[in-house]
């Protein structure tokens, strides 16, 4: 999820804020690679999430911290460079990209009907960041009865510390595994 140039290439907007550095210390994009791979040599549906607004914006929440700057920053912009899946991770054919306007990929997109007409139940999560976006998916996930597993090697923050505290609460309702683990099953 929002592993998208904006956010984890060292000249992304956001990417700035520690995002590309710990993502890169982690090696947060190979991973997501890796399990990509793994999922399609096993035909398990992938799923890949971009965070953006349209042109002109007209689903940006002004009163969010975090998406605040966007607008005037021209942040997030749907169909640029930024919100464009980072060269490692980008999607194959056939699979299915999400645009999101707010932090959970369920929010006002169609992902659970399309996870649900594919007999998905089983979740396997990665991306950034670990404690907004992660989070937010793990627990609504979790809330529309899925199995969730958190890729902890796919998945980083702009801040360490937030990284280890967004997994001790995703560890109460999520499993917390790794990418080698989750796709040895």
């Amino acid at each position: 999820m929002d592993l998208i140039n904006d956010v984890v290439h060292p000249d992304g907007s956001y990417a700035k804020e520690g995002y590309a550095e710990q993502v890169a210390a982690r090696g947060v994009l190979e991973r997501a690679a890796a399990a990509a791979g793994l999922a399609r040599e096993r035909n398990i549906p992938l799923v890949h999430v971009t965070v953006g607004f349209s042109a002109g914006y007209p689903e940006w929440p002004a009163h969010s911290p975090v998406f605040a700057p966007c607008r005037d920053e021209k942040r997030l912009q749907l169909g640029t460079w930024g919100t464009e899946q980072h060269e490692t991770v980008r999607p194959h054919p056939g699979e299915v990209l999400i645009a999101k306007h707010r932090l959970s990929p369920f929010h006002g997109t169609a992902l659970d009907v399309l996870l649900r007409a594919q007999g998905v139940d089983r979740l396997l999560l990665c991306g950034v960041s670990t404690d907004l976006v992660v989070l937010s998916a793990a627990r609504e996930a979790h809330d529309r009865d899925y199995r969730v597993e958190v890729l902890e090697d796919a998945v980083a923050a702009a801040d360490p510390a937030l990284h280890r505290a967004a997994v001790d609460l995703l560890a109460r309702t999520a499993t917390v595994t790794s990418v080698d683990q989750a796709l040895s099953r």
